[in-house]
């Protein structure tokens, strides 16, 4: 019985003998966490900037996709210029009564019918201020130029950029001086 009367005397003395974390090693984790924390939060902003250029490629691509929906349905005659979107200088598009469209005047029509919604991810989800292809036939193919404009002066996006154009790196912030 004394033997084990012993024991839990030892045991409670090794007890109080151990310390908890003090105030230097308490302080240590707090900075090593707020130093992850800083370095988690910048490379999440970039992560955040890509996916909204990549949107903007996307909606781009989407107008490519939708011009060829387009001229599937309603061919392009032989050296015919057509214009097809959803804005024109933050006016919607509408088809026009032009026959066979130039490149000075061309046929023009909406892709509404295609595209249900287009959203500036790097404006606040505003509606965009270009978004339209033009659509040229040249010897029995059919060449697609995209125009994708925001109404914020941000950002410049595609300029009568073709198909293979359409890569984030075309999306560039405007600099502030």
């Amino acid at each position: 019985m004394v033997e084990r009367l012993k024991e839990i005397w030892l045991d409670a003395k090794q007890m109080r003998d151990e310390r908890g974390l003090t105030l230097i090693e308490l302080l240590v984790v707090v900075v090593i966490l707020g130093i992850i924390a800083a370095i988690a939060v910048v490379a999440i902003g970039g992560l955040i900037e890509n996916s909204r250029k990549d949107a903007v490629v996307s909606d781009a691509k989407q107008l490519v996709a939708a011009a060829k929906l387009y001229t599937s349905s309603n061919p392009v005659q032989p050296g015919e210029t057509v214009k097809v979107g959803i804005n024109s200088n933050n006016t919607p598009i509408a088809a026009n009564t032009v026959s066979k469209g130039s490149a000075a005047t061309p046929r023009t029509d909406s892709l509404k019918k295609y595209i249900d919604d287009m959203k500036d991810a790097l404006n606040s989800d505003a509606a965009y201020k270009d978004s339209f292809v033009i659509v040229s036939e040249k010897n029995g193919s059919y060449t697609y130029e995209v125009t994708l404009s925001s109404k914020s002066t941000d950002y410049t996006y595609f300029t009568s950029a073709t198909p293979s154009e359409l890569k984030r790196s075309g999306v560039k912030e405007k600099a502030t001086e």
